[in-house]
């Protein structure tokens, strides 16, 4: 059994769990801090998961096929981690975070749109002012002073993540267009863009506050929609539409 406390989101939390290759996943993460609750994923939570799987597998049009039981258990330790950091006004999100000028912008959208990619124009086009805080899953932790973003080592395909947090500038809702164009996004088209990129809970009480959390933000945050190619002018347009003077 490894036992070993990791901080993320600022909070303290001791993990429990089979495989010593989930601890070294999270090594970056350990942290000598009292934890403030416990994750360790039981055999029906990684049961859950590969039924989650399969489900999967199916809406893909794939033939199910069992996972092997240390991803199971990553996976099932992301869940329990995503639903007890909610209690700390932590969400979990589904986007490329990156930081620039010490604030943290968000590219959002279903899988495929080219979230990463954009974020991959940022680092051409402004080079060394810019550096990536997590690819794939940041964790935004709701403050009385403003919203902060957080690496995760879930930091997809690409492995782009940091042990580090920045104040959020904005959140990013990316389209694929011809021309390059980003303008506001009103409360109400943020609103169900929010629901469906942020972690949602099987637990009542846990999805209520994940929705309190979710409208905090809608105030908290800048929210834009961008409509971009892949051309280097599409990370200068985005930065530009979101920092004019």
């Amino acid at each position: 059994m490894e036992d070993f406390v990791v901080e993320l989101a600022e909070t303290p939390v001791r993990i429990r769990c089979w495989f010593e290759a989930n601890r070294l996943f999270l090594q970056d993460y350990v942290s000598d801090k009292e934890p403030l609750f416990t994750v360790e994923p039981t055999a029906d939570d990684l049961a859950r998961t590969q039924a989650d799987f399969y489900q999967m597998d199916r809406a893909n049009g794939l033939p199910p096929h069992r996972r092997p039981e240390s991803f199971l258990e990553n996976n099932a330790i992301h869940a329990l981690l995503a639903e007890g950091l909610v209690k700390f006004d932590a969400l979990l999100t589904h986007g490329s975070a990156l930081c620039m000028d010490g604030r943290a912008y968000i590219f959002t959208a279903p899988s495929g749109t080219g979230k990463s990619t954009h974020a991959s124009l940022w680092r051409k086009a402004f080079g060394d002012r810019v550096w990536t805080v997590n690819d794939d899953k940041p964790f935004l932790r709701i403050k009385e002073d403003g919203v902060a973003v957080y690496g995760t080592p879930w930091d997809g395909k690409s492995h782009l993540s940091r042990n580090a947090s920045a104040p959020l500038k904005a959140v990013v809702w990316l389209t694929r267009d011809v021309v390059n164009h980003i303008e506001p996004m009103s409360k109400a088209e943020v609103f169900p863009a929010l629901m469906s990129q942020c972690f949602a809970s099987k637990i009542p009480a846990t999805m209520k506050r994940i929705l309190e959390l979710e409208k905090t933000l809608l105030s908290a945050a800048e929210f834009y929609k961008l409509g971009c190619n892949m051309d280097p002018e599409a990370a200068i347009v985005a930065y530009e539409g979101m920092n004019a003077q």
